[in-house]
């Protein structure tokens, strides 16, 4: 399937770029710039709607896994009440709250087998699990647990990644992951379809107890995680993955240090509901 390719180059240096269009001004239409009229242009071929109610669920799946991207992607670590490790890769996954911390991730009734129904097994059963990001050099390793394994196979063995204790939960870390996050579970949502009633999906909601960050991801004047030294994989559509090798930044701007620039920009054409 590969052989006809070229060849993974390893993100060696994160580069940042200026933004698409450093030139734009408020209320100035894409069509301004030859790369927003190209794109503009695109809706000459048209539309398609899709009436999710009609549609057969393989290809919704499919439909949404392509259209919903990229996606970061959640290494779940969790351990059966008889003691089975499991790892597995979920890419329905997010945070979802701050203060207190949350993260999330989305275990899908009719697609799951194998390593993500243990893994929804185990959450529920002991609690702990731990979230382990995925980094570039061993995307290969994590992918091996997508595999369908029994439920008394643990896919650690066979991932080749290698256990770190946790401080809290008894579901071990991956010790070559270089963000790691000690969870209990908060909530676990069934979601019912509405004509069957049955499960198709089950959002996990895990409270984030540790953090563990290898010092060498650490941006040593934020304090925060850096990016281009953490390589995070992606998800995209089918079984396509990607890197993340390029960023740009753009300003947050508050309505207090910009209101009079959008209004000079916008003249009459700024609707106030104030007046």
């Amino acid at each position: 399937m590969t052989s006809d390719l070229p060849p993974f180059v390893p993100t060696s240096d994160f580069k940042i770029t200026a933004s698409p269009n450093p030139g734009w001004t408020y209320g100035q239409p894409i069509e301004s710039t030859p790369n927003g009229r190209a794109w503009a242009d695109g809706e000459k071929l048209g539309w398609k709607s899709i009436d999710v109610s009609k549609e057969e669920t393989r290809k919704l799946y499919g439909t949404m896994i392509s259209g919903i991207t990229p996606r970061p992607v959640a290494f779940v670590s969790s351990i059966s009440e008889d003691g089975i490790e499991n790892l597995a890769p979920f890419s329905w996954f997010n945070q979802v709250s701050a203060s207190p911390p949350v993260i999330s991730i989305s275990c899908h009734g009719t697609h799951v087998s194998g390593a993500a129904k243990d893994t929804l097994l185990n959450i529920r059963a002991t609690k702990g699990f731990t979230v382990n990001i995925i980094s570039e050099p061993w995307i290969r390793q994590a992918d091996a647990c997508n595999i369908d394994t029994p439920p008394h196979i643990s896919e650690w063995p066979i991932s080749g990644l290698t256990k770190s204790p946790s401080v809290l939960v008894k579901a071990p870390r991956v010790r070559e992951s270089a963000f790691s996050m000690e969870c209990e579970l908060l909530q676990d949502i069934d979601i019912l379809h509405p004509d069957t009633q049955d499960v198709t999906t089950t959002l996990v909601l895990g409270t984030v107890k540790f953090i563990h960050i290898r010092n060498d991801v650490i941006d040593p004047g934020r304090g925060t995680v850096d990016s281009g030294k953490l390589k995070p994989i992606m998800r995209m559509g089918g079984i396509t993955y990607a890197k993340i090798s390029e960023g740009y930044m753009l300003p947050r701007e508050s309505w207090a240090d910009k209101e009079n620039d959008i209004r000079e920009a916008l003249g009459g054409r700024l609707d106030d509901v104030n007046t």
